[in-house]
């Protein structure tokens, strides 16, 4: 029986170092070695803005926005789309989480985290990285239509 998902990219697994990169929130620079041993981060990595799972997802962790500060946690979003789609589904959304563009060089976070889909965008996925920049948890869903689990990546936020 085929698993909903899966517990490691094509290149990393838990308890790897967590690859740095800098990528634009809006007209701000966001990088992840600024939260090295100030926060733990969530990357949330979704397809494409404004599809219908994507737009569901991420409202569901502004909703829970309470519960990641309870675990001292920088919730970001990743997508292939460019900062101006992502300004605009943001307004729409009304989320306050940083949405990260990796518009260019096209998705060169994405492979960084080995999580490009075979159609070209990235894969549905969440990864939890610790304060150290160790990665703690990894869901990469097999369908792209498929939601995380919240339950379980607050779970895995528990155990930390």
């Amino acid at each position: 029986m085929e698993t909903k998902s899966r517990s490691e990219t094509e290149i990393l697994k838990v308890g790897d170092i967590a690859p740095d990169f800098t990528l634009k929130a809006g007209k701000e620079e966001w990088r992840l070695k600024d939260f090295r041993d100030k926060k733990n981060v969530v990357l949330a990595f979704v397809p494409f803005a404004f599809s219908s799972v994507c737009s569901a997802q991420l409202p569901a962790y502004e909703a829970e926005l309470d519960r990641f500060k309870d675990f001292d946690v920088e919730l970001v979003s990743i997508s292939m789309d460019s900062t101006h789609a992502l300004n605009a589904w943001q307004k729409q959304m009304h989320t306050t989480f940083p949405l990260l563009s990796d518009f260019y060089p096209q998705g060169k976070v994405v492979d960084m985290f080995g999580l490009r889909h075979q159609v070209g965008m990235s894969n549905r996925a969440v990864i939890v990285i610790d304060k150290k920049g160790i990665i703690r948890y990894i869901e990469v869903l097999n369908n792209t239509g498929d939601m995380p689990n919240n339950e379980d990546l607050f779970d895995a936020l528990r155990k930390m």
